[in-house]
């Protein structure tokens, strides 16, 4: 677990840097957008004891804000913050003979802030870029859906791990580290990106102390997106 903090400490020094990017060497920028995102994203919860999930899919889509102060040589150098609503949660593939099926589905507002490095054109053109940095999140709902074969009987889960049937998520607030790369067309009337995403979550949605069932029990999901921007 110190090893995971350090991680997330590591990405949020790195968004850190980044702002004071204008006291580096190189040549200033003062360049701020804002805009939407939106996209799709597969998610899924990362159990110990371990329990085999299938596909989930959730929308995304919120606003964004980017900064930048500086390109050195040729890397463009500043800062994005964003506001969103993803859907996540996890869908089991359960292959004990029941027919059951189950999915948990979870919403949350999250707040990514990123390190923004991007190479290429600056104004007009194409221009490909890395995000990276810490994100938190909020709980906002649950729902769990039971479906398939009646009755809905759990008695023969592999492991016997069966802890997550109506257990409603503990831990609001969630943290984690995520990265994406994109590519963006820049254009007279704003600018156009598309861009895959890894989020990987270091908090727990359940408790994980001795008395509890699961050891981890975390958020991870990778989304593709677009956005638009316009010139502040």
């Amino acid at each position: 677990m110190k090893k995971l903090f350090s991680i997330f400490v590591l990405s949020a020094l790195s968004v850190g840097l980044a702002t004071k990017a204008e006291a580096q060497v190189g040549s200033p920028r003062d360049m701020k957008s804002l805009g939407f995102n939106a996209g799709m994203g597969t998610s899924s919860v990362s159990f110990v004891p371990k329990i085999k999930q299938d596909i989930s899919l959730g929308p995304t889509f919120g606003i964004t804000f980017r900064h930048i102060s500086e390109k050195y040589f040729f890397l463009i150098c500043g800062t994005q913050l964003e506001c969103n609503f993803a859907g996540r949660g996890w869908t089991e593939l359960i292959e004990d003979g029941s027919g059951n099926e189950y999915t948990r589905n979870s919403y949350y507002v999250e707040v990514p802030f990123f390190a923004h490095l991007g190479i290429g054109r600056e104004v007009r053109g194409f221009q490909t870029y890395l995000n990276i940095g810490p994100q938190v999140g909020y709980l906002i709902g649950e729902k769990e859906i039971f479906g398939g074969r009646e009755p809905w009987n759990p008695s023969n889960r592999p492991n016997n791990v069966t802890d997550q049937y109506n257990h409603a998520i503990e831990n609001k607030l969630d943290y984690g580290i995520t990265a994406g790369l994109g590519l963006e067309m820049r254009t007279g009337i704003g600018i156009i990106g598309f861009e895959g995403r890894y989020y990987f979550g270091l908090g727990n949605i359940f408790g994980i102390t001795k008395k509890d069932y699961f050891a981890r029990c975390a958020n991870s999901t990778i989304s593709l997106r677009a956005h638009y921007m316009f010139s502040l």
